[in-house]
């Protein structure tokens, strides 16, 4: 246990590594009203920002992951011109910078941009240059953004998106994912679709392992899940006896013993269930246990979030200090879907230096 709580400008200050952000988790609430009044989007419970960002807020901590991921409508709703893409996609790289994220994957599904008229192509190339500008804004905070195709699950689209995604691989999209509910939706009837995936050297990382157990976690394994998206449940393979001793299941051994991510989201999975609080997160388990845990935000908008927030937050229950946190970011940027030699470069000259000069204003011991 570190000896006082972090600051919380230390935190913000510290190089972080983002690898599970949703794109229309993301919105500024002032943004949201402005898109829906240039497309004549009506449905929105409130045009002042304040209270249309305490609706997303209340609405998506109801512990339940279907109703968390209700909210979703009025941001997906206003997301589909090219306009709108590259403005939520511009301002998602500065807000991530202004948090001191260096690193960053944002993921989202393109097929829920097309009703207006766009192709999935055109959805993707807009992000990209939303991304693109937002990276160029940034005074003195630079940040790398790569993005992750998603495909729904309750859709039938996966093929459409894996060619897309491949399309595009060299212009900035370094992974596949899919997402939404996971109850009666396994991802095991797109086994051919990751298939070719996996034979086209491509990176995926699943959603699972947090609204369903371990099966998901099991299925994503088998379909050449690299990293989990969430993962959370892995601690159902987890005994502990009285005095405290954790016995690991053949899965969860496997996967701390391959040094399989965990893309964990601790205040996104208290709001959809996942987790009962912060203070009882899995997420201190599997530190100490050694899991190559992750630390990551999931929605921000809905679970008013943001990445310092979310290290801020367990720190305070848990007192990780600035060495843990560092490890925690070294775990992400390990596991990031760049070539190797740039993920070293991101290691050696921006992160390990930036905790370094960190710890060097500290007083000893502190």
């Amino acid at each position: 246990m570190s000896a006082a709580r972090l600051e919380a400008g230390l935190i913000q200050r510290m190089p972080k590594v983002l690898l599970h952000d949703h794109l229309d988790g993301g919105l500024r609430p002032r943004t949201i009203i402005d898109l829906a009044a240039e497309q004549g989007y009506r449905k929105l419970p409130s045009t002042d920002p304040e209270a249309l960002g305490e609706w997303f807020r209340r609405g998506a901590d109801q512990g339940s992951l279907e109703l968390y991921l209700e909210t979703f409508e009025h941001t997906v709703g206003v997301m589909q011109t090219r306009d709108a893409l590259i403005r939520v996609a511009a301002e998602c790289a500065e807000d991530l910078a202004a948090d001191g994220v260096v690193y960053a994957e944002s993921r989202y599904a393109p097929e829920l941009s097309t009703a207006g008229g766009l192709t999935l192509d055109e959805v993707v190339e807009a992000i990209l240059e939303g991304f693109r500008i937002g990276a160029a804004r940034v005074q003195g905070r630079p940040i790398v953004l790569r993005f992750l195709a998603t495909a729904m699950r309750q859709a039938d689209r996966a093929g459409e998106i894996a060619d897309l995604a491949l399309r595009h691989r060299d212009a900035g999209v370094v992974g596949f994912d899919i997402a939404g509910p996971e109850a009666g939706y396994p991802p095991g009837r797109f086994g051919v679709v990751f298939g070719r995936l996996v034979h086209a050297n491509f990176h995926l990382t699943l959603h699972a392992g947090e609204g369903y157990g371990l099966p998901s976690i099991r299925e994503a394994l088998d379909l050449g899940a690299e990293r989990l998206g969430h993962g959370v449940r892995i601690v159902d393979d987890i005994e502990l006896d009285t005095a405290g001793t954790a016995t690991l299941g053949r899965l969860a051994a496997y996967v701390r013993d391959r040094r399989i991510p965990l893309e964990l989201c601790p205040t996104s999975n208290v709001h959809s269930g996942a987790a009962a609080s912060i203070e009882r997160h899995p997420f201190d388990l599997l530190r100490r246990l050694r899991f190559r845990v992750t630390v990551n935000t999931d929605n921000r908008l809905m679970s008013d979030v943001s990445l310092s927030g979310e290290f801020a937050a367990l720190d305070a229950a848990f007192g990780l200090g600035l060495d843990e946190i560092e490890w925690l970011t070294l775990n992400a940027m390990k596991s990031a879907f760049l070539p190797f030699d740039e993920r070293l470069a991101m290691i050696t000259d921006t992160i390990k230096p930036g905790f370094a000069a960190l710890r060097a204003e500290r007083p000893a011991g502190a």
